[in-house]
């Protein structure tokens, strides 16, 4: 196989990017998390910050993925900075670079736009709610245990809806993954590992 990539999904304060950016590390692959929506950007022409404002986050409340396409709209539609459209042009990046090197990619529902290629791993990661808290107040300027739990109730929320919204499957239903990993029980160091021993079983 010329070359595989490692899709991360996680519930926030889970560690998930940190499990990541130590993976890319130990396989001396590219880690891809922001710098997606740069590329899209470079790549579409369409402002940065209208990417982040939909990064991983939707503002319909209704979900709609039946006959939605992945047709990428041209500058002349109304529809060209559309959320459907943010989400194609991302898409479109995250193919590419599934086709030109090995990688690791974080969220924006790419195990969903990766599904038909054999060399795709699809990792989740979640941890128990007091962990991810603890991470919460540890990383982000919340006052709390109360504020941390809201946000991460409310980021997980965005996240859920995103990925309905846009492959009309459940976030975190294990059946779109093939590992599930409590990161809360394993510790970041054997995430990383248990991902690596999968690889070598998978693709040997």
């Amino acid at each position: 196989m010329d070359n595989y990539v490692i899709t991360i999904a996680r519930g926030f304060g889970s560690g998930g990017k940190t499990i990541g950016k130590m993976l890319s590390e130990k396989l001396g692959v590219s880690y891809y998390d922001k710098e997606l929506i740069k590329v899209a950007s470079e790549e579409s022409g369409i402002s940065e910050s209208l990417f982040g404002i939909s990064d991983e986050k939707v503002k319909k409340s209704i979900f709609k993925h039946k006959n939605k396409s992945d047709e990428i709209s041209s500058p002349n539609s109304g529809n060209f900075t559309s959320e459907d459209n943010l989400f194609n042009f991302q898409a479109k990046v995250i193919r590419e670079l599934a086709d030109k090197e090995s990688c690791i990619i974080i969220g924006r529902a790419a195990d969903y736009v990766l599904r038909d290629r054999d060399n795709v791993v699809k990792v989740f990661v979640f941890a128990d709610k007091d962990f991810c808290i603890n991470k919460v107040l540890e990383l982000f300027p919340v006052k709390d245990s109360a504020e941390a739990s809201a946000l991460i109730e409310k980021t997980d929320r965005e996240r859920e809806s995103y990925y309905k919204y846009h492959t009309g499957n459940e976030w975190d239903n294990a059946r779109n993954y093939d590992l599930c990993l409590n990161s809360s029980q394993l510790g970041f160091e054997k995430c990383v590992d248990i991902i690596s021993e999968y690889l070598k079983i998978r693709f040997s």
